[in-house]
């Protein structure tokens, strides 16, 4: 039957974006739409409620359920609080429900993920969503130490907000974040010389060096093994990086108010910004050099390493594969990978430059692109007009039972998601990595329960003529008995999921 020949839009919109909703016009230009997309608004869009059907009209996210860095910081320290009171049992609180309750009000894992969720969902940015995840997973953090609290505001103001910076603001922001700082146990770390080392040390105590964010900001990050550093560079990096970090939770080891709370904070950084929190007590005193790079002490040597790793020549050609095996091709051509390094190296790390490149080689390929899960869950409820996840009401309140739509089960039984336990390598863009039949059959079994319970407004036909589906999807369809069958057949069908057909 040949490889994919899909309408040359929907073509685009399934590598580059998440497939166009049913009442959104589709662009005659579709390079110009997908330039133009990478400055298109960001509103966070989604729902209040999703039952009873009809479900609520899309408008945009209370900002009530959208918290600034420091609210998340007072939330997590009353969730520690109470946490620490259950566990001793202080007025009265050990209850199962107690503890549901405190999670439920102080953690935005919840409410995050359905928010990504929505967004994806709803959103009329969809290049610039689909970028966000590829950095968000670049810039893997999952949740430790309940950093959950704050995977949120990485993946929002540390990389969506910075889409159309350059590479190098990009990963400065990413690296000092305090999702990564916790992520990767940098907040514990401090330097073999610093005055809070020496001081444990003389009272019979243990303190040092955690080389953990140090690592992977080489390894994964920037400049990949092929940069041949070595374990002093490595150990170069971490004393960079010393210091950098609020404690745990941002609380005090016993229950306190949040003025307590504030009060510590203050003493330890000068600032309540976690998101520019550096310990000098902690800190490595002197000069360090990574990779030949000498680089200066103090709090400002982080930034002068990570733009220096950003512009590094091992950083563009590291990620300009990655990027291309993302968006078009597990095995990107010299030609497509001189393309995205030449547009890096011309613009100093231009983001808009960078990914305008990879839109220019993904529509000059035609090769089909296999789509994560997510981002295949993401398209299949787009095309379909389904009701896929719950309303932020719904999420809130904890007001219905039923998992099949909240956010955080879907992402686990997907077995891809943000949130979820996970290394700092990411997830893969390989389709190898995926084509497993536990997860294929996991793609049936979302397709089917997405027909029974999200009640589709597009038509299995509808959906096919739509996008220009060809002639082997057309057939496997027709193939199928019942418009349930059929739904699933069209949805789990390699035009869809981004495969060759046999």
């Amino acid at each position: 039957f040949g490889i994919l020949s899909m309408n040359e839009q929907f073509r685009v919109a399934q590598k580059l974006g998440l497939m166009f909703l049913p009442d959104s016009s589709i662009p005659e230009d579709i390079k110009s739409w997908a330039v133009s997309q990478l400055h298109s608004e960001s509103p966070v869009l989604g729902i209040k409620v999703a039952r009873p059907y009809p479900r609520a009209k899309v408008k945009e996210w209370p900002k009530q359920l959208q918290p600034d860095l420091l609210q998340r910081d007072d939330m997590f320290h009353i969730y520690k609080d109470n946490r620490e009171r259950q566990q001793q049992k202080l007025k009265g609180h050990d209850t199962e429900a107690d503890r549901s309750r405190n999670e439920r009000d102080n953690l935005m894992r919840g409410l995050d993920q359905l928010k990504f969720a929505h967004r994806n969902v709803y959103g009329q940015d969809q290049l610039r969503l689909r970028f966000t995840s590829f950095w968000a997973n670049h810039f893997r953090t999952a949740n430790i130490h309940d950093n959950s609290n704050h995977i949120g505001h990485l993946i929002e103001e540390g990389i969506l907000g910075n889409l159309n910076s350059n590479f190098a603001e990009m990963l400065y922001k990413a690296t000092s974040h305090p999702a990564m700082l916790v992520y990767l146990d940098n907040h514990m770390s401090a330097g073999p010389n610093s005055a809070h080392t020496i001081d444990m040390k003389r009272n019979g105590r243990q303190a040092g060096l955690n080389d953990n964010l140090g690592r992977e900001l080489l390894e994964l990050h920037t400049v990949s093994p092929s940069a041949n550093y070595t374990e002093a560079d490595i150990r170069g990096a971490a004393k960079v990086l010393a210091g950098w970090g609020a404690d745990p939770g941002r609380v005090l080891d016993r229950p306190a108010t949040i003025a307590e709370m504030h009060k510590e904070i203050m003493e330890m950084g000068g600032t309540l910004n976690s998101w520019d929190y550096f310990k000098k007590r902690y800190a490595e005193p002197g000069s360090k050099t990574v990779l030949g790079k000498v680089i200066s002490d103090g709090k400002g040597g982080l930034r002068q390493l990570t733009d220096f790793l950003a512009s590094h020549d091992h950083t563009i050609n590291f990620i300009s594969f990655k990027l291309a095996q993302h968006f078009f091709s597990d095995n990107p051509t010299q030609n497509d990978l001189n393309h995205i390094k030449n547009a890096w190296k011309t613009s100093g790390g231009d983001l808009d430059e960078i990914h305008t490149a990879v839109i220019e080689r993904a529509i000059a390929s035609k090769d089909p692109k296999f789509q994560w899960p997510m981002n295949w869950l993401f398209q299949v409820v787009r095309l379909s007009g389904a009701n896929g996840f719950q309303g932020w009401q719904e999420e809130k309140d904890d007001a219905y039972n039923d998992e099949i739509m909240r956010a955080r089960e879907i992402f686990f039984e997907l077995g891809q998601g943000f949130w979820l336990p996970g290394q700092p390598n990411g997830y893969s863009s390989d389709k190898n990595e995926w084509l497993s039949g536990e997860m294929f059959e996991r793609r049936i079994r979302f397709s089917s329960s997405l027909f029974s319970g999200g009640f589709p407004t597009q038509s299995t036909k509808g959906i096919m003529d739509r996008i220009g589906a060809n002639d082997a999807t057309r057939s496997l369809v027709s193939s199928v008995n019942g418009e349930k069958g059929k739904f699933v057949a069209l949805m789990c069908s390699p035009e869809i999921m981004g495969l060759e057909n046999a």
